[in-house]
């Protein structure tokens, strides 16, 4: 049994259009966070010189911002995520819902 706003829309165009751009825009996202991710794991298991190298006179190696940039980097994409999502997203389901309860 389907309640026939639901199955209103999914029939509409606006919510394929939400669920595409919402959908290839998420898939960007995680697939930039992966290699960004898997890269820095790489340099771990690959080139550690790289990563022990000192910074300056103190005993901080370079491996130790440039994971803390990886987590600077998870909270960049997940607030753009959410501007998107509070602005464009947000605004093609308030359309959608306007127009689908009519």
């Amino acid at each position: 049994m389907t309640d026939p706003i639901v199955a209103r829309i999914e029939a509409h165009p606006k919510y394929h259009e939400l669920r595409g751009k919402r959908s290839s825009f998420g898939w960007i996202l995680t697939m930039i966070m992966l290699i960004v991710y898997y890269g820095y794991i790489a340099l771990i298991a690959f080139d550690k010189p790289f990563l022990a190298q000192p910074i300056g006179d103190g005993v901080t190696s370079l491996g130790i911002p440039i994971g803390l940039g990886v987590i600077v980097f998870t909270v960049i994409i997940t607030g753009l995520y959410v501007r998107r999502a509070n602005s464009e997203y947000d605004r093609l389901t308030a359309e959608l819902l306007k127009e689908v309860s009519r």
